[in-house]
């Protein structure tokens, strides 16, 4: 999620920092993450994503070429922290505004999610590289590897409704992503790669297949609402991939 930065332009809000932990089951012995770059079959059919070039991404911005790493094993739903009183045919530009900020002011490669979806359930490309192949984004400290992250544009705090429109683009992104044989509604087992995260290096967690941001990192992302739409999402996700398991 975009923790640094609390302003852009008037699409941002403030956010505040919460400190949420499910508290996983641990396992004992790290097994590190390994490059594959062959992307194995898709479990549910790809939707329809506008690519970079259509939301005219500055590609200059790019400081270095995709990481892939295989399989996704997790996905990570976020919100991007902006305002939700925007018009969908603004959701471009709110990109490109991002693009900016997670480089020059972040300090990343690229934009750090590896998919957008708006409040009409449009799905944008993200990270470069990501469609076709999994790549690694820096969305997820610590659990980027073998993960997808997938943002919500706008802000789900307490009392703030969610768009049953995201909640399905969310879906399909992930019903697609997500490894053929996992289940949406399971555990999977993760290696944190990062002691900033709510895990030291090394450690291997049990994480939900669909998790939130702030089930590995110290923060309120995606926001209580959207947070507590997570199941939902998963059985949607589950729901897709069934006439292909």
């Amino acid at each position: 999620m975009w923790l640094r930065r609390t302003a852009l332009g008037a699409m941002v809000v403030p956010l505040t920092v919460l400190v949420f932990r499910d508290a996983p089951v641990r396992l004992v012995a790290p097994e590190p993450a390994t490059a594959e770059p062959a992307a194995p079959p898709a479990a549910a059919p790809r939707p329809t994503i506008v690519s970079r070039a259509a939301w005219h991404a500055d590609e200059s911005l790019v400081k270095e070429h995709a990481t892939y790493t295989g399989a996704v094993n997790a996905v990570f739903v976020h919100h991007t922290n902006h305002t939700n009183h925007y018009d969908c045919a603004d959701a471009p530009r709110m990109l490109r505004a991002m693009e900016e900020d997670h480089v020059s002011g972040e300090g990343w490669d690229d934009i750090g999610y590896n998919f957008v979806v708006d409040r009409c359930g449009t799905i944008y490309e993200g990270r470069a590289g990501g469609v076709g192949r999994s790549v690694r984004g820096a969305h997820a400290t610590g659990f980027n590897a073998h993960s997808v992250g997938v943002a919500a544009l706008g802000n789900f705090g307490p009392g703030v409704p969610v768009p049953l429109a995201l909640i399905e683009g969310i879906a399909k992104v992930g019903a697609w992503k997500l490894r053929r044989g996992i289940d949406p509604t399971g555990t999977v087992r993760m290696v944190s790669t990062n002691d900033e995260s709510l895990y030291e290096r090394g450690e291997v967690v049990r994480l939900h297949a669909v998790s939130g941001h702030r089930d590995t990192y110290q923060t309120s992302c995606p926001g209580e609402e959207l947070y507590a739409q997570l199941p939902a999402i998963r059985e949607e996700m589950a729901r897709l991939r069934a006439p292909y398991a």
